[in-house]
């Protein structure tokens, strides 16, 4: 393992390129990262090239980001701490889906393992969060992903939320208002890709949803989540 100190730094980067990867299709680049970390590519270039000369991450500019053995069980760490915090804030203090992300992103950094190990015996030791992200267990061990995304559900499916991407708390709060939660059952009325909306009904109300914010969603078809015996938490 690397001797340098785990700074704030690598626990803000080294998580960001995990979840990359980890969002189906994704892969990190300087200029994604760079947007969530509201820094400039250039600085976002020079850290990189410290993570990797550190032992956290192999990186050439203008080529892939990876994680190594010992970024990766950083990274692994800090997003099971983000996300049982997450899923803390959310059923335990009653906070909004939309609003918990920014929240446990202040206290991953500052909470104990052991009231860490508090609140995820306090809620059951769940298997995802509240925007259906799975959580790593103490061994880094997740439920595999088997959704994909709404834009890509097929005519006449009937599906059932199973992820939304945390990204945007402004496509979090239109979903909330239009009643589309993890687990809510849909059905796919018609796809418009000329337009960019899909249509859907939700429990018999017709909901009509902008491809960009049904590609934030991800979904599993209800006889899949059913036969796999799958629940929301």
């Amino acid at each position: 393992m690397p001797d340098t100190p785990v700074t704030r730094v690598v626990e803000d980067y080294l998580p960001l390129i995990w979840k990359a990867y980890e969002w189906p299709g994704g892969t990190p680049t300087t200029t994604d990262l760079a947007a969530r970390l509201a820094v400039t590519p250039s600085t976002v270039s020079a850290t990189l090239k410290k993570l990797a000369r550190d032992g956290f991450i192999t990186y050439e500019p203008y080529g892939t980001i990876e994680l190594t053995e010992v970024g990766r069980r950083i990274a692994v760490g800090i997003v099971r701490r983000h996300r049982v915090l997450e899923t803390y804030l959310y059923h335990e203090l009653g906070m909004p889906w939309d609003e918990v992300h920014i929240e446990a992103d202040r206290l991953e950094h500052a909470v104990s393992d052991a009231v860490l190990a508090r609140m995820d015996e306090a809620l059951g030791h769940p298997s995802s969060d509240p925007h259906g992200d799975p959580i790593p267990d103490e061994d880094g061990n997740m439920v595999p992903d088997r959704s994909r995304s709404l834009a890509e559900a097929q005519v006449g499916e009937v599906v059932r939320v199973a992820r939304v991407s945390d990204r945007s708390p402004n496509v979090l709060r239109y979903l909330d208002r239009i009643g589309i939660a993890i687990g809510t059952r849909l059905q796919v009325e018609e796809r418009n890709s000329e337009a960019g909306v899909i249509d859907i009904t939700r429990v018999g109300e017709h909901v009509q949803l902008g491809l960009r914010a049904a590609t934030a969603v991800r979904v599993v078809i209800v006889s899949d989540l059913e036969h796999a015996g799958g629940r929301p938490w």
